[in-house]
């Protein structure tokens, strides 16, 4: 599979959540071509203002692997981790993070992100994981109009 078809599975993810009336992201855990974990945001169902997609997915490729080093690993997610999310993906040592959307795409759409760019964030810190823009940026913008059509739940 290409990065392509690996975040296709994540936009799939946040269409899962969006249907369940969740916010538009969702995100994939990878290890040598095989999906590991994939996980939407779930904070509104949970009350947990941590359960965006990049942590659910997180927990479950642990839980999965039984490990809390995804050392090996490849995260795609549907929109650019915000810092919380990178750091998270920093300490679980995955290896690389590849995303759709950016920050900017998000409040566009009434998210309140902190406005730092994941790869800057993680140059600063000194994290040896890989940022990337990936493929499918617009599709995966398009998710943020299929939510806002779908009206379940708000931005927080």
């Amino acid at each position: 599979m290409t990065d392509e078809d690996f975040m296709r599975v994540a936009i799939q993810k946040a269409r899962e959540g969006i249907a369940a009336g969740q916010s538009p992201f969702g995100a994939v855990i990878i290890r040598s071509s095989t999906v590991v974990a994939a996980a939407h945001n779930t904070v509104w169902r949970d009350f947990d203002p941590s359960a965006h997609a990049e942590v659910n997915a997180i927990r479950s490729a642990s839980a999965s692997l039984r490990t809390i080093s995804l050392a090996g690993c490849t995260m795609f997610t549907s929109c650019e981790p915000c810092p919380m999310c990178l750091a998270a993906i920093h300490w679980s040592k995955i290896d690389r993070v590849v995303y759709g959307a950016t920050i900017a795409d998000a409040e566009t759409a009434g998210f309140t992100e902190l406005r730092v760019a994941a790869a800057d964030l993680a140059r600063l810190g000194g994290s040896r994981l890989r940022v990337e823009l990936g493929p499918c940026h617009d599709e995966c913008c398009k998710l943020f109009e299929e939510w806002k059509q779908a009206s379940l739940c708000k931005p927080y």
